[in-house]
């Protein structure tokens, strides 16, 4: 008898990254935030394949918040609509990470 994979999930990542040349963000922008849905065993294996993944897409992720899984997020008390829920259906589906949003960070200067 063939030895059963360990059950994958889905997280919900926010990732913050810096700049580096490359990465495709818009001219003038500090860093981005970056949505993601990552398929994983575990939280941890979610942030280092969605990490290592972006860091190949030549970006340079500084910080990674997990907000759990579909049911963590809905015992929490999350609205999740139909959308969000099928690309996290699909990052299960494909096991792998999905880039939902990307909301680019602009420094604000003074004005005077």
């Amino acid at each position: 008898m063939a030895k059963s994979e360990k059950q994958h999930h889905v997280y919900t990542l926010l990732i913050e990254v810096g700049r580096k040349s490359g990465d495709g963000l818009p001219k003038g922008a500090t860093g981005a935030a970056l949505m993601c849905y990552a398929s994983g065993v575990d939280e941890g294996e979610a942030v280092r394949e969605t990490v290592a993944i972006l860091k190949q897409a030549d970006m340079a992720p500084l910080d990674v918040t997990g907000y759990g899984t579909l049911d963590e997020r809905l015992a929490e008390g999350h609205e999740i609509g139909d959308e969000e829920q099928a690309l996290m259906a699909r990052a299960l589906a494909e096991n792998s990470v999905i880039v939902a949003q990307m909301t680019p960070f602009f420094e604000d200067t003074p004005k005077g």
